[in-house]
């Protein structure tokens, strides 16, 4: 390749990742991203029903989540009022599509390992008006390099800390394998269902010039198992931008020796701007 064709390529790509990151920033930003998370409620924890700030009475069954809710409550299902019982499932779709609401807020019911939680979306938070960017590096054709994807026989899971405090089981189908600067490393990953990939990392950047961890997602690998990996491309977990995310930690082998000072590193307050 020529030199000109290669600085093209450069050029190319560094205009690529500013686009993504524009778009990354409108997303996070949204009125219901996530800098709008003010909760995230364990009917367990609340067997009474009574969840904070919420109102109505939630409980748990083994299939489904009841809700009854009077004129008085002002919460709305499916954009209608809402007086009466109603038994709900979890919301996969959008946030702003969630069955329940009251005024801007949307409260989306979700389901971890048998148990059943509430969200609670609020365009007004206080995290969404305090937000200021996010502060990442700028393209650096170094921090992109070829890798390959070997699946395990089987899918495993292995035990991890989440950011609530709690211990989960993530779920791993392979190794990624790559080199930088000269130097292996191997990530265990998880397999999405349209086969990209999604690893939990940490580096000697995390919880200094960088957040605790970060997530990077190498899109699927083709059919030789070679993928590109590019920390450019490295994402700040949801936890970065609400308390109330249950992000795992990285799980064992997973925190890299060097630094990878790429992509997105931190929060900006709005006052720092």
């Amino acid at each position: 390749m020529s030199t000109e064709h290669a600085a093209a390529g450069t050029t190319d790509a560094a205009q690529d990742w500013k686009h993504w990151h524009e778009q990354r920033t409108e997303t996070v930003s949204a009125p219901y991203g996530p800098l709008s998370l003010t909760g995230t409620h364990w009917l367990a924890d609340h067997p009474e029903g009574s969840l904070p700030g919420i109102p109505g009475r939630w409980t748990a069954t083994p299939d489904a989540v009841v809700l009854t809710a009077g004129p008085e409550d002002g919460l709305t299902l499916d954009g209608g009022p809402l007086t009466g019982e109603v038994r709900l499932d979890t919301d996969a779709g959008p946030v702003a599509a969630a069955r329940v609401g009251r005024g801007g807020r949307r409260f989306v019911v979700l389901r971890r390992e048998g148990l059943w939680a509430v969200r609670d979306f609020d365009p007004d938070a206080a995290a969404r008006r305090a937000f200021g960017g996010i502060d990442a590096t700028a393209y650096d054709e170094r921090w992109s390099v070829p890798g390959r994807f070997v699946p395990y026989a089987e899918d495993r899971t292995v035990t991890v800390g989440n950011a609530d405090g709690t211990e989960r089981g993530l779920g791993l189908g392979g190794e990624l394998s790559f080199r930088l600067g000269g130097v292996e490393h191997t990530l265990q990953v998880s397999v999405e269902g349209d086969g990209s990939l999604w690893a939990v990392f940490a580096d000697a950047t995390s919880g200094t010039s960088s957040y605790r961890f970060r997530f990077l997602r190498p899109a699927a690998p083709d059919a030789d198992g070679r993928v590109t990996v590019d920390f450019n491309r490295a994402l700040l977990p949801p936890c970065a931008f609400a308390d109330h995310f249950l992000c795992p930690f990285p799980p064992p082998g997973n925190t890299l020796a060097g630094e990878i000072a790429a992509g997105e590193r931190n929060l900006r307050d709005r006052s720092d701007v």
